[in-house]
């Protein structure tokens, strides 16, 4: 009797091991993980538990977990490198979530030290400190941040990750509920200004899909991550064209798509993010490429 095959794509959590190791890769990155504060993730909790306005439908958080129990699950998916993304919503908060993130990131092995900030005079400083801290990435989020990309008080902050090669993972794109920061627009403001900044547009830049991709295609340190697109609770509001998956996978052989998968605060198993990703039949070099390769380059993993 021989073998069974390795599912592909995986059907549940339990069964994405198989689908990593018949890849041949030592496991997987995931650029779009989330670590908070307790007492602040009780209030994102509690913000998509009510459908919050920005959140805009129902989204019962599936791994309602302990830190600790959360990153066991990572650890037996096989999710060797991770984020711990913290994003300020209001001034006087992003110094106290980068010492948290970056000790978390310190006592937690695989994780990226992570931090964030936000449009406020000191952040300048803040930002200095987090990359003497050894942070490896940041995150903004101008959704819920509710600031514009090229405000004045970022211009400093931009320019120091830019020259740092500090990757910043930027919630651009409306979904999924539009701002008037939000959207092409403002990002492609903030790149004709700091065209060397190497930024990962969050959730392929949903819904604005192509014009994301041309920003990922005209800019060499552009990268995209495929949060929780290609789900069928994403597809349902925001689905990818079709007519772009080829775009979508020379852009993923080029080092320039990454796995993200906005664990822990998905309304479906983890696993749903790699069989969307396995369905779309980009072949088993652009897998690898997203899957693990993409980020170990970007962040020199082992």
């Amino acid at each position: 009797m021989t073998d069974a095959a390795p599912e592909r794509p995986p059907a549940a959590d339990t069964r994405v091991p198989e689908f990593w190791r018949s890849l041949g890769l030592p496991g997987l990155a995931d650029v779009h993980v989330h670590f908070l504060p307790p007492r602040l993730l009780r209030r994102v909790w509690a913000y998509f538990d009510a459908a919050g306005p920005l959140v805009g439908t129902e989204w019962p958080i599936r791994y309602r977990w302990s830190d600790a129990d959360r990153v066991a699950h990572l650890r037996r998916l096989g999710v060797r490198a991770f984020s711990a993304l913290a994003y300020a919503h209001r001034p006087g908060m992003a110094a106290d979530l980068n010492r948290w993130t970056l000790e978390f990131a310190r006592d937690t092995p695989g994780c990226l030290a992570s931090a964030t900030f936000f449009p406020e005079p000191n952040a300048p400083g803040y930002v200095a400190a987090a990359l003497a801290g050894g942070a490896k990435l940041f995150k903004v989020h101008l959704q819920v941040g509710g600031f514009a990309p090229t405000d004045p008080m970022l211009d400093q902050v931009w320019g120091m990750l830019a020259d740092a090669a500090v990757p910043v993972v930027v919630h651009a794109g409306h979904a999924p509920v539009g701002t008037p920061h939000t959207g092409p627009g403002p990002f492609a403001d903030l790149l004709a200004r700091h065209p060397r900044l190497t930024a990962v547009v969050a959730h392929l830049g949903a819904p604005d899909y192509r014009a994301f991709l041309d920003l990922a295609e005209a800019y060499e340190q552009v990268r995209l991550d495929t949060t929780m697109a290609f789900t069928p609770f994403f597809d349902q509001f925001v689905p990818f064209p079709a007519d772009e998956l080829p775009r979508l996978r020379e852009l993923g052989l080029a080092g320039k798509v990454l796995l993200g998968s906005d664990f822990p605060n998905i309304p479906y198993p983890y696993a749903d993010q790699l069989t969307g990703l396995a369905r779309l039949d980009l072949g088993d070099d652009w897998l690898r490429a997203v899957c693990w390769g993409n980020a170990a380059a970007l962040f020199d993993l082992p």
